[in-house]
């Protein structure tokens, strides 16, 4: 199974399949779709209209890799389900804390 990101430079992005009007605002595990690609499923609580469901999927994102806000924007598929999440800051410290999102604690 692939990684549901990319490393860059600055950050990641991250690959995500959003579900709005959810009962509750949570990140799952990795899912892989049939064509292979990988991505985090996540829900919020927002109704998919006038952009309130990609706010709260950034404030979500945010506050599970303990990263301020504004270092995290979509910056692809603004309109579908599955969306690129761009997140600001350390490459590899962003990709563990990614590996751990989903994963039951001990």
């Amino acid at each position: 199974m692939s990684a549901p990101f990319r490393t860059r430079a600055d950050g990641i992005d991250l690959f995500v399949r959003l579900t709005p009007k959810s009962a509750m605002d949570r990140l799952e595990g990795p899912e892989t779709t049939a064509d292979g690609r990988s991505h985090l499923k996540a829900r919020v609580r927002a109704v998919p209209e006038n952009g309130a469901a990609n706010r709260a999927l950034e404030r979500l994102v945010a506050k599970a890799l303990g990263v301020a806000a504004s270092a995290v924007s979509i910056v692809a598929g603004g309109t579908a389900r599955l969306k690129t999440v761009r997140v600001l800051g350390d490459p590899a410290a962003l990709a563990k804390r990614i590996d751990t999102l989903g994963t039951p604690a001990p």
